[in-house]
């Protein structure tokens, strides 16, 4: 682990030595900050991804949002999008995201990292990681309210039906959202804070349904007994 972490600040440091020689200082002082930060991400996410081997199989975790706060459990038999939200909440991914859909009487959706920047408004719903998350249906698993589950795209572009890297919901109302069951994974469940989801779900929100006054993701954390 050591070894590989050198190497990286080694190729890190020769990028910053090269670009120091070919652009003004304050171009260069931009690209080193550029790299570490792309360090220190790196470094979360290695910590992150060894913490999954000593959780339970059932992880509980904190979503703390400027609206209060909401304890979710994470299912054991959907281990991949278990330890994929696990990973990106352990590393930091989700702090300071917002909740940028929100339908009052359906669910309230969130995890898209082109929300921590107001320039991509007209984007938010799109983002997410590289990657997509093989579909875990499991008929136990419904949408009950407060369950956690995994968005993504139609069924057009997605006819595997494989989630979003990292974008989730959480049900408000169990009716309205019942013809999602084997549709979309659900991975988790809220076992404390329902009062919490209700309030975002109430918030005012713009013809897209986005809260009109954001509804931040602080931080997303174990939750301590």
């Amino acid at each position: 682990m050591k070894k590989v972490l050198s190497l990286t600040l080694l190729a890190a440091s020769l990028f910053v030595l090269a670009s120091c020689g070919g652009r003004g200082q304050k171009s260069a002082s931009g690209e080193a900050e550029a790299v570490q930060d792309s360090i220190k991400q790196a470094e979360k996410e290695m910590k992150a991804i060894e913490k999954l081997a000593t959780l339970p199989e059932e992880p509980v975790f904190d979503i703390i949002t400027n609206c209060g706060t909401m304890v979710v459990k994470l299912y054991s038999k959907t281990p991949k999008h278990r330890d994929n939200f696990a990973k990106l909440a352990l590393s930091g991914f989700y702090d300071g995201l917002l909740f940028h859909r929100v339908i009052d009487g359906f669910m309230i959706q969130g995890g898209d990292p082109l929300t921590s920047d107001p320039a991509n408004a007209p984007y938010f719903g799109t983002g997410g990681p590289d990657y997509t998350i093989p579909a875990e249906f499991v008929p136990e698993y419904r949408h009950k309210k407060g369950a956690l589950a995994a968005a993504r795209r139609g069924d057009a572009a997605n006819p595997l039906r494989e989630s979003s890297g990292s974008q989730f919901y959480i049900v408000q109302d169990e009716r309205s959202c019942a013809q999602l069951d084997g549709q979309y994974t659900v991975f988790g469940e809220t076992i404390d804070g329902l009062k919490t989801i209700d309030s975002i779900a109430s918030v005012e929100t713009d013809r897209r349904d986005r809260p009109i006054n954001d509804v931040k993701i602080i931080k997303i954390k174990l939750h301590e007994e």
